[in-house]
């Protein structure tokens, strides 16, 4: 619960009546800085949960006997699983099968979301839907695709309520700085506050679905109240480059990101996503659930958030 899908989905449950607990390794020692942000700290119960040993999570499970379970646990960081791809592998892909055996073990109706990731489709030739096949190309899409197959397994095998919801990108205030979209929008704050300092991004010409956060927990809520369960992609269906990204960031604050921006090859990943766009249609069709905010409304709301101090 200590992330931004975490923080927000917590939110979301709780302005429909739920009583929420969250999971973190070490509930005493966790910041929850994104519960905080939001105002809802004191409105949620935290568990310490260490989701990689079974016993830890059988044990909270038994303790809440939950009526629905959000996995968004695990390394999550595309980059950084090229530089930890045992410890992203274990806590995505692990992490995972031990909630399901869990819940296989308890025997209660539980209904089960796992956060899966747009990722995993690699350069898709087309839009990427539900039928689309995976090819991952990083340590962290592999762990996201071969969590998707347990639960599509316990689904069919156990007849568990397991789903994934296939996000692509999602942004907010609530992003950490190392993910490039919060680096990009910080830098560009500082800058128009006279910083002086530059900034060095990787390959800027890949391209990128993203949307805005808040509206994807919202999904994630639609998916286990439907009559069966079932994978979605969540997505704006819209794709930019993140040089587009970076531009639009600049001229929020009245700067031109050339003057600003040097490209360090150090920072290129071993193997990348050239083009990454989603076919959300499934997901309008089924669960009327449709983006609002592309990326400039993004790119706006989480400037605004940043020069007002609020992120």
């Amino acid at each position: 619960m200590s992330g931004q899908d975490g923080a927000y989905l917590a939110r979301l449950l709780l302005s429909k009546g739920y009583s929420v607990h969250g999971a973190s390794r070490d509930a005493q020692t966790s910041t929850f800085s994104s519960l905080r942000r939001l105002g809802i700290f004191d409105d949620v119960r935290l568990e310490s949960t260490t989701i990689t040993d079974f016993r830890s999570v059988l044990q909270t499970m038994r303790r809440v006997k939950p009526d629905e379970i959000y996995n968004l646990a695990g390394q999550s960081s595309v980059g950084l699983s090229f530089e930890q791809p045992v410890e992203t592998l274990e806590s995505i892909s692990v992490g995972t099968l031990n909630l399901l055996e869990a819940i296989r073990f308890t025997e209660r109706p539980i209904r089960f979301y796992n956060a899966g990731s747009g990722e995993c489709f690699g350069d898709a030739p087309e839009p990427a839907d539900e039928s689309t096949a995976f090819r991952p190309r990083s340590p962290y899409a592999v762990a996201k695709a071969a969590a998707h197959w347990e639960v599509a397994n316990y689904c069919e095998a156990y007849k568990l309520f397991a789903c994934t919801g296939i996000l692509f990108n999602h942004e907010s205030p609530l992003r950490a700085e190392r993910f490039v979209t919060r680096k990009i929008v910080s830098a560009a704050c500082r800058l128009a506050r006279g910083s002086g300092e530059r900034l060095r991004l990787g390959d800027t010409s890949i391209q990128r679905d993203w949307g805005w956060a808040p509206e994807y927990v919202e999904a994630m809520w639609l998916m286990l109240q439907q009559p069966s369960p079932d994978s979605y992609v969540i997505a704006t269906g819209h794709s930019y480059t993140l040089e587009e990204f970076v531009g639009c960031a600049f001229a929020q604050v009245g700067l031109d990101w050339r003057e600003h921006v040097d490209i360090d090859r150090s920072l290129f990943r071993p193997s990348d996503i050239t083009y990454s766009r989603a076919n959300p249609a499934k997901a309008a069709e089924r669960l009327s659930w449709r983006a609002c905010y592309a990326m400039p409304d993004v790119v706006r709301m989480m400037v605004e958030a940043e020069m007002e101090g609020l992120a």
